[in-house]
């Protein structure tokens, strides 16, 4: 025993693993789906005849894998549970795969042990011996489950399979005779694909948001790069020019190993491609450079790392923006404006949260005249207000919340401030002031 390995058992590395191995499985069909912990389930109808027929296929697939250390078994069946059943559970060999699945053991229903045990104790051990019984004496005594999984396995009932990846609206790819060991020829190949895909954009009049080149390589294994874009784009250029930054960004570059020999890109995310025209004033032209400049931040340090900020649709000063990441922002709102020569209703710099202070108001209600905040006395030369600002009732559970009246105010000095009370004073004794921003 002095040849045998030990190694402490991973289940997250494990698990990273077998979505690699699927991720390289998607060469032959994007209909992968993950059967932890150490199963894959591809649904091959139309694609077989690519490679030459389902036995081709199959083989192709266990070669690669086999190339990677590992030791695989595969069958094919009618539906996911049967293929999944007559590969864990082999049977004798069968004329045809409807009686290789009779032939399969009872254990194949993945029942729990006593279910299991029930069954073989009253005689029917293999699937053929459940089938030839009605289901509606099998579910009264030995359970619904017994029924349902023997419907799913013999393809009497739905058998869905849930794909590591959806199907993609667009997609193109390239398959070479011989593998493609260069990662610039493999980047130019990416080019072409790149063209292919915003033509068919075009035809459909979308755009794409998220683009995924998969570099399949001959031994098996795949790499996946993605870049997002904030709003839908047709511009082939844009679109490598953000692989180029991601690829650049990456700590483990791409390798090609003994070569890829295939190379996909697929398009999962698109949306309507409005027409823009640019005022004749240029006003607008910055818009579209401002937007390729965010793409390319948040390819190179992270979608979360680069933040716009939208307006919402709320009256509460604090909530009246949201701050999203640049890639998944909404398309662009305008933002309120004050009337000409009016000065703006909102400081640049609100404090968060607002920070308390001590002053001095007339009573009930009255506008401040002396405040007192960070230990200096400030004396109001000037206010503006009140702009009362009502709780969002509808959004508390308890229908209450205190009124807001909010004063602009220049001090003694030339300062300007932007104060409120919390509360009225029929809704609270003593209400508390605080500043919530600066006026530039």
């Amino acid at each position: 025993m002095q040849d045998l390995l030990v190694e402490p058992h991973d289940p997250a590395r494990d698990r990273d693993w077998l979505d690699r191995l699927a991720q390289g499985c998607a060469r032959y069909t994007p209909l992968v789906a993950l059967d932890p912990p150490d199963g894959l389930i591809l649904d091959i109808a139309g694609a077989a005849h690519l490679f030459g027929g389902e036995g081709a296929l199959v083989a192709d697939a266990e070669a690669r894998l086999e190339r990677t250390g590992m030791t695989v078994r595969a069958a094919l069946g009618p539906t996911a549970d049967a293929a999944r059943a007559l590969a864990r559970y082999p049977a004798p060999p069968a004329p045809d795969e409807a009686a290789a699945i009779r032939r399969l053991p009872v254990a194949a229903l993945e029942l729990d042990a006593e279910a299991t045990r029930a069954l073989t104790r009253a005689g029917l051990k293999t699937i053929g011996d459940l089938s030839s019984r009605p289901m509606a004496s099998l579910a009264a005594r030995f359970g619904a489950g017994a029924a349902t999984a023997l419907r799913r396995l013999t393809g009497d009932a739905p058998s869905p399979l849930a794909p590591r990846l959806t199907p993609p609206p667009v997609a193109a790819e390239r398959r070479f005779a011989e593998p493609v060991a260069s990662a610039p020829h493999a980047m130019g190949v990416l080019a072409e694909l790149a063209d292919e895909a915003i033509e068919a954009l075009a035809e459909r009049g979308k755009g794409g948001r998220d683009f995924r080149a998969t570099f399949f390589r001959s031994d098996g294994l795949a790499r996946t790069i993605a870049v997002e874009t904030g709003t839908p784009t047709r511009d082939a250029a844009l679109v490598m020019r953000l692989f180029a930054e991601r690829i650049d960004a990456l700590r483990d570059p791409i390798d090609p190993g003994f070569g890829f020999d295939t190379i996909r890109l697929a398009v999962p995310r698109i949306e309507p491609f409005d027409a823009s025209q640019l005022r004749l004033e240029g006003g607008a032209a910055r818009a579209p450079a401002m937007d390729e400049l965010a793409d390319r931040l948040a390819t190179r340090l992270g979608r979360g790392r680069v933040r716009r900020y939208r307006p919402a649709d709320t009256h509460i000063p604090e909530q009246a923006q949201l701050e999203l990441p640049a890639i998944d922002a909404p398309p662009p709102q305008a933002w309120p404006a004050p009337a000409p020569g009016e000065p703006p209703l909102r400081p640049f710099w609100l404090f968060d949260p607002p920070q308390p202070i001590e002053v001095i108001a007339e009573v009930p209600d009255g506008p401040p005249q002396r405040f007192r905040w960070r230990r200096a006395l400030h004396a109001v030369r000037r206010y503006e207000g009140p702009e009362r600002i009502a709780a969002e009732w509808w959004r508390r559970r308890d229908n209450k919340g205190l009124t807001r009246d909010y004063y602009r105010i220049e001090d003694d000095r030339g300062r300007r401030y932007w104060l409120f009370r919390h509360g009225l004073y029929e809704e609270k004794p003593d209400p508390r002031w605080y500043i919530h921003g600066l006026f530039a």
